[in-house]
């Protein structure tokens, strides 16, 4: 059986930045998954499926009887042999006041009088189970990708949570357009063109001769060092920031020479530097009828 996580806490503490987080590190996730129904849920063949690294459930005051099922409930987990890690989620009264006004949804304590009454009355009720909770995470000073990056550091480690972004290097043609999800846009336009070289005109960046002829050009070993060392000092910041994609698009005119020979260099570094990055060339064969 992978691991299984159970998250909870009080409304307005984080839980659904919580499961996103799960769901980023390949769990199957349940938000408002009733506790009774949990043991059943746990006889699913899921664990069979190798993509799936765990499960992760949400549970809270949503379902009506939390309360009163959660310790029979995982009670009922233990004698099956299960491991649960529990997870609760805590915050100022202060700050979940502030974040209910924002968000204007009610709380699922609707017995009170008033928002803050609901709200504490929550907390008074939920502290027997955050005494269970194996870890305790208060969100009063998270924003989102804080407490995700806490969340994944948890689960995965921090040499982990760093792999899960998702870098690709993208050639592209300016007279095609920009990438719609470029993140870093840079001009190749600034270095000689090959394309004007009548024994280079037919080929692409690719191709041996093409990138001999970018690459060996002094503006080129210049260019690439400078933006070499701004992308190592950039990309372990995006990743703090927890980016699920980092596209780096490097265009010339067509985007069939310089902007594919530099981009192929660009790859190189990133994976020498141990990064699974991808390679796309999206308008490497635009140009060739035209040729």
């Amino acid at each position: 059986m992978e691991k299984i996580y159970i998250i909870t806490g009080l409304s307005g503490s984080g839980k659904t930045t919580a499961i996103q987080a799960f769901e980023d590190a390949s769990y199957y996730c349940v938000d408002n998954m009733p506790m009774e129904l949990l043991p059943k849920f746990l006889d699913l063949p899921l664990q069979e499926n190798p993509s799936i690294k765990g499960l992760a459930f949400v549970m809270d005051m949503r379902s009506k009887n939390f309360i009163a099922d959660y310790p029979t409930g995982i009670c009922s987990i233990e004698a099956l042999g299960i491991s649960v890690e529990i997870i609760f989620l805590d915050a100022k009264i202060d700050t979940l006041l502030k974040r209910f006004s924002q968000t204007r949804r009610h709380h699922p304590v609707t017995s009170q009088k008033s928002l803050l009454d609901s709200i504490k009355f929550e907390k008074q009720i939920m502290q027997p189970i955050k005494q269970t909770a194996h870890y305790t995470i208060d969100t009063s000073n998270f924003n989102v990708h804080e407490l995700k990056s806490k969340i994944l550091s948890m689960i995965l480690g921090k040499d982990k949570l760093f792999s899960l972004t998702k870098i690709n290097v993208v050639s592209f043609g300016f007279k095609y357009g920009i990438p719609n999800d470029a993140d870093l846009v840079m001009d190749m336009r600034f270095l000689a063109n090959p394309y004007f070289v009548p024994e280079l005109k037919n080929l692409d960046g690719e191709s041996q001769a093409v990138r001999k002829y970018v690459l060996s050009n002094k503006e080129t070993k210049t260019f690439l060092r400078k933006y070499l060392n701004l992308l190592d000092y950039l990309i372990p910041l995006y990743k703090r920031e927890n980016k699920a994609y980092l596209t780096f698009a490097i265009g010339c005119t067509g985007g069939r020479h310089r902007s594919v020979a530099i981009a192929r260099n660009i790859f190189e570094h990133l994976n020498k530097k141990g990064l699974d990055s991808g390679l796309i060339h999206r308008d490497i064969d635009r140009d060739v009828k035209k040729i």
